[in-house]
């Protein structure tokens, strides 16, 4: 071995300290060479796991300095800023003592020559990882080091707030839970509603630069690719700081602890989106979540925002008998602005109508062409328009699952 590195001096990064691999290589360092292969051992089922490959003992170290919470990294989130000169110098100190297993093989310290250039079977490819090589590309001293993990940390935070474009919320541990599978929707693939994604985009882009901006509720016929847009648009501004938080309606009782909760995270944007949202009289969550725009006690925090997809312009189920003229007229005033009192709080309602047939044929063409197929005209005007009459009317849900049959019909026959 080259040089023993003394880890356990490790100021800013000793959460290191407590993880078992690097327990290991602590005890490889001290004289017990026989915990190398446990080490080794380690390192390899995490890379199997999460897909990290090359130097696996310098992966490794990067992986769990941008995946665990450390001192520099938790600053940087809450400051929103370049953090303080001692403790930079603090974390450059760290990385020195790092330093030999960032740029030095893997074998030098576990004697393992598979380690020099281990090739997992899925090997990571977020977009977050793949910046932080290029923030460390042709890093050599433990200030190149530091300078590319402090630009990661400022541009992508840490955690699964750095690797995720969206999230659900745990209710038994009061955190937020990365979504592994997002569904990666662009805004391209969503076909016609120009003026409506225009609106979307103008709004959530004067979110992202910290400008005034509305909470949005997007309203009107089933299909329409309203939830799609939404989606859309953690994929357009993930690498600018915007996360999608999908709650489901009872989880809107947590809303305060939730809010709380994304407050920390200074440095990102959060859209909160609910989806198919609507309300019963007898349900009670609409109150929360009426508190949670307006900001209750507590002022809504400025880097969180809802937005909200319905089929009900209202969102709270109305009946004719409260419009009422029998009604005592106080009563039925009060009822009329209760129901309305939701909506009502998102500034921006964008509203989405029914696709007509050149929209509903334009949608099919543009997804078959995505898979290579292109029909004439008069056969993708017969073959949308049966598949439409049997089917729930014109809607880009109805056009995505006619695709969804055509290339099934058209792989099978070629079986």
């Amino acid at each position: 071995m080259s040089q023993r590195p003394h880890i356990k001096e490790l100021l800013i990064c000793r959460s290191l300290l407590s993880d078992p691999a690097c327990q290991a290589l602590a005890d490889v360092l001290s004289g017990q060479e026989e915990k190398a292969g446990t080490c080794a051992a380690l390192l390899i089922e995490t890379a199997e796991e999460v897909g990290l490959s090359g130097n696996l003992l310098r992966s490794y170290l990067l992986y769990r300095l941008v995946h665990d919470a450390n001192l520099a990294a938790q600053t940087t989130e809450v400051s929103r800023g370049p953090i303080g000169e001692s403790l930079h110098q603090a974390f450059v100190q760290d990385i020195a003592l790092l330093l030999p297993f960032l740029t030095q093989p893997a074998s030098d310290f576990l004697g393992l020559e598979l380690l020099d250039d281990y090739q997992p079977t899925t090997p990571l490819a977020t977009e977050a990882f793949t910046a932080l090589q290029d923030f460390l590309a042709g890093a050599e001293t433990a200030e190149d080091y530091a300078k590319g993990l402090l630009t990661y940390y400022s541009r992508y935070g840490y955690g699964d707030i750095a690797s995720y474009k969206a999230f659900r919320w745990d209710e038994k541990n009061q955190v937020l839970v990365g979504i592994r599978h997002f569904e990666a929707m662009q805004m391209d693939d969503i076909i016609g509603y120009a003026h409506q994604k225009e609106q979307l985009i103008d709004n959530t882009e004067a979110f992202v630069q910290c400008k005034p901006a509305n909470n949005v509720l997007l309203v009107g016929a089933r299909g329409t690719g309203k939830s799609s847009a939404v989606k859309a648009l953690a994929n357009v501004y993930y690498q600018r700081g915007l996360r999608l938080l999908q709650l489901t309606k009872p989880q809107l009782q947590n809303l305060p602890a939730i809010m709380e909760n994304l407050r920390y995270f200074a440095s990102k944007r959060f859209i909160i989106f609910l989806d198919d949202l609507s309300f019963e009289e007898a349900e009670a969550e609409y109150k929360y979540l009426k508190s949670a725009i307006e900001g209750g006690v507590e002022s809504r925090p400025e880097n969180v925002l809802i937005y909200a997809t319905s089929n009900r312009r209202h969102l709270i189920r109305e009946h004719w008998r409260d419009r009422a003229e029998g009604q005592d007229e106080v009563y039925r005033d009060d009822s009329i602005n209760e129901t309305i009192s939701l909506s009502d709080r998102f500034g921006l309602i964008i509203q989405y109508y029914a696709p007509d047939q050149k929209e509903y044929l334009a949608i099919i063409d543009h997804r078959l062409r995505k898979a290579g197929i292109e029909l004439s005209p008069e056969e993708l005007r017969i073959a949308g328009t049966r598949w439409e009459m049997t089917h729930s009317g014109r809607s880009g849900r109805t056009a995505q699952q006619f695709v969804a049959h055509y290339l099934g019909q058209l792989d099978g026959s070629n079986n």
